[in-house]
């Protein structure tokens, strides 16, 4: 079993998704040659040929319009987006077509497209290289969200994700790329969607969490008895796991490193509401970035959540 990174892993689970099936072609801009922006597509070109490691022109309308074609078509394309900002143009065809065409066909087509993309902050980007924007894609009925929090389960969802019959936003933590590395076995295996990750037991505060700010928010459990939730896939989430921690617990908090608005963790919380309030002791409490723009990179530690505000954040639900 090797000890990798998170690029490591997805360039592995690429490879072996695709020797394990032939329909599986990977498209991108300067996916092929030069091995991706990040390099995760790095030696495929090589492995495989132009006819499945595809460059494309710099059009991500284009890009995932193509990716519903294939995938309508019987291919499982893997579309690589370079930057999240850069999927804005080609939501038109996210939610107008990939999540429609099994109720548009009354079920008798359906589009196995994976769309992958880095997101967030940390490496200190530009305008519109930061961004996290996964609220936007739950809120599309027909489209699952996945987001990795560590190379193990980064490798096994993508699998996961190309074998899925319907498109699957894969979004990585760009943060994480090559920051952390872990024990990932060499052979293919696949870590269903829909189920989230009780990584660590505790009966005092459930903490919810999901890619690079679930390692946050693990760290700064230290001196709290918390139980900390990986969600992995952020659409549907696991509500039966969220809700048997929210019971045994009485307190909430959810951590994401996207504005709070309209965030995923208000659609959590108001779930929880519905769901669990009898069970509640405490408030539920969000520990988000603020509503703005993502700032330029000198600003950017103070835009994500800190490791102090989490804790601030267990330390208010305890008085209760």
């Amino acid at each position: 079993m090797a000890r990798i990174n998170m690029v490591e892993a997805i360039n592995m689970a690429l490879r072996q998704e695709m020797m394990r099936d032939a329909d599986v072609v990977i498209l991108g801009e300067d996916v092929g040659a030069d091995g991706g922006v990040f390099r995760v597509t790095e030696g495929l070109l090589h492995e495989f040929g132009p006819d499945r490691i595809i460059d494309t022109p710099l059009s991500e309308l284009a890009l995932v319009g193509a990716g519903v074609g294939m995938a309508a078509y019987g291919l499982k394309p893997v579309v690589e987006i370079q930057f999240m900002a850069f999927l804005y143009e080609g939501l038109e065809q996210l939610y107008a077509h990939a999540s429609r065409i099994r109720a548009r066909s009354r079920g008798r087509f359906s589009c196995p497209l994976v769309v992958r993309t880095p997101y967030g902050i940390g490496i200190k980007g530009p305008e519109l290289h930061s961004e996290s924007s996964e609220a936007v894609l739950c809120h599309m009925p027909g489209l699952k969200v996945v987001v990795p929090s560590n190379p193990y389960n980064a490798k096994g969802l993508l699998a996961s994700a190309i074998r899925d019959p319907d498109p699957v936003v894969f979004m990585e933590p760009s943060r994480l790329y090559r920051s952390i590395k872990a024990e990932v076995p060499e052979e293919s295996y696949a870590i269903p969607l829909g189920k989230a990750d009780v990584f660590q037991e505790g009966k005092d505060i459930t903490v919810i969490a999901w890619g690079r700010m679930f390692n946050d928010a693990l760290d700064a459990t230290e001196g709290f008895d918390c139980e900390v939730i990986d969600l992995m896939t952020l659409k549907p989430f696991d509500e039966e796991t969220v809700l048997n921690s929210v019971k045994k617990t009485g307190r909430v908090v959810i951590v994401h490193e996207a504005t709070g608005y309209c965030g995923l963790g208000a659609e959590i919380a108001a779930f929880l509401a519905e769901e669990a309030m009898m069970h509640l002791k405490a408030p539920i409490v969000r520990v988000t970035a603020p509503d703005a723009v993502v700032p330029m990179a000198r600003l950017e530690d103070y835009y994500v959540p800190s490791k102090e505000a989490i804790r601030k954040a267990f330390e208010e639900v305890m008085k209760y």
